[in-house]
């Protein structure tokens, strides 16, 4: 992973860390169980960013380094590796 990458997903990931922590200290207090939902979807929204930086990064890094390759096995197995990714991520 590109060190610009990490630099971007360290500080996004201790955020949400916090958020969890918080929604665990909701939960535990018996706080709204409408602000915990707002809570919750925060989270989900940061962790969908995260998710968006990582992908850009591999497409940028090992599924660009297949293409650019000529070896023909590492170009399909990326292909292959992507068009599963996608099939979960459309199951979300």
């Amino acid at each position: 992973m590109k060190q610009e990458t990490k630099n971007k997903l360290g500080p996004r990931l201790a955020r949400i860390e916090g958020q969890v922590k918080g929604i665990r200290n909701m939960v535990e207090s018996d706080r709204y169980c409408v602000d915990i939902l707002l809570q919750l979807s925060a989270v989900i929204s940061a962790l969908k960013k995260v998710e968006d930086i990582v992908m850009e990064n591999h497409l940028n890094t090992c599924v660009a380094d297949a293409m650019r390759s000529n070896d023909e096995a590492e170009q399909e197995m990326k292909i292959e590796e992507l068009m599963d990714v996608m099939a979960k991520f459309r199951r979300q």
